[in-house]
């Protein structure tokens, strides 16, 4: 299985890299070749590396920012998004979207099902939500994968600011109002090859095409996860660090984020046969994993 997947820097795209099944051949490309704010760029690119599928990874992902880079990130997210999977459908094949909880408002009191209305409430959200519209104009042959809360010992996340802030820090002020599923981008790559294999495999299934949810078991408020961060780097020698509980409104961000992040990810388990960890049991190898990185460092 050849797959071809935008982006060469982000959390997912290395991940891809690092889990590759034997068997399977994972081509990352980006710029110059492939550059989403040149859409001419894309179909060349992705024909170039002959896939089996295409993943589009490749995202404006600095929520902050897209707020005041709109077009920027719709762009990126939308349009060239959109590009990507026509360039899949030309070769004749499936294309997985990689997309966000932030296409919901976070209103409800419930995890989000696949047919809840999407409600974006920033700019961020409305260029995944464009993304996501784009590829299914494109392609009958797609799954789009919203996912939440992503973190790895790749890239910026969550789970690296919260260990460079122990470093100096004896208590760290973490929101407790937002609540959601770490998700680790290990247990992520494994389920688009996983769903990549099943696409292929049935081409003709019906089912298995359009939008799925697809997050860690289990909930967790951010102050939760910094907890539970500050826990396993205690266990590993570690100074123990505090976590003040704080409320969105004492940590404004130029962008709103959804109050209620939970996916119900029934849907990818009876229909593709995935069941993602619990989100303790991807956290705590990843922290440790850093923590071993930081010492040989």
């Amino acid at each position: 299985m050849r797959i071809t997947v935008t982006g060469r820097s982000g959390q997912v795209v290395l991940s891809m890299l690092e889990r590759a099944p034997s068997g399977t051949i994972v081509t990352a490309i980006g710029r110059p070749e492939l550059d989403l704010e040149r859409p001419e760029t894309i179909a060349a690119a992705v024909t170039s590396s002959r896939p089996d599928v295409v993943v589009n990874a490749a995202a404006f992902t600095a929520v902050d920012l897209a707020e005041s880079q709109e077009d920027l990130a719709r762009q990126i997210n939308g349009h060239s998004a959109g590009e990507v999977a026509r360039a899949a459908a030309e070769l004749g094949v499936p294309v997985i979207q990689v997309s966000t909880d932030y296409v919901f408002d976070g209103t409800l009191d419930r995890p989000y099902r696949e047919d809840d209305p999407a409600r974006p409430i920033s700019a961020y959200g409305h260029s995944k939500l464009d993304g996501e519209r784009a590829v299914a104009a494109a392609t009958r042959d797609h799954a789009i994968l919203r996912t939440a809360w992503v973190y790895s010992h790749y890239g910026k996340n969550f789970v690296r600011t919260m260990l460079r802030l122990a470093e100096t820090r004896s208590e760290v002020g973490v929101v407790a109002d937002q609540i959601g599923s770490p998700t680790g981008a290990l247990d992520i790559a494994d389920a688009i090859f996983a769903v990549a294999r099943n696409l292929l495999d049935r081409r003709q299934d019906e089912a298995l095409r359009g939008v799925f949810h697809m997050g860690a078991r289990g909930e967790a408020v951010w102050a939760d996860v910094a907890e539970a961060i500050f826990a396993e780097r205690e266990a590993a020698g570690g100074a123990p660090v505090r976590v003040n509980r704080i409320g969105t409104s004492d940590y404004p961000t130029p962008a709103t984020r959804p109050a209620n992040s939970r996916l119900d990810c029934s849907k990818l388990a009876v229909i593709h046969g995935l069941e993602l960890p619990r989100w303790q049991d991807a956290l705590a190898p990843c922290v440790r994993r850093l923590l071993t990185n930081q010492l040989a460092g």
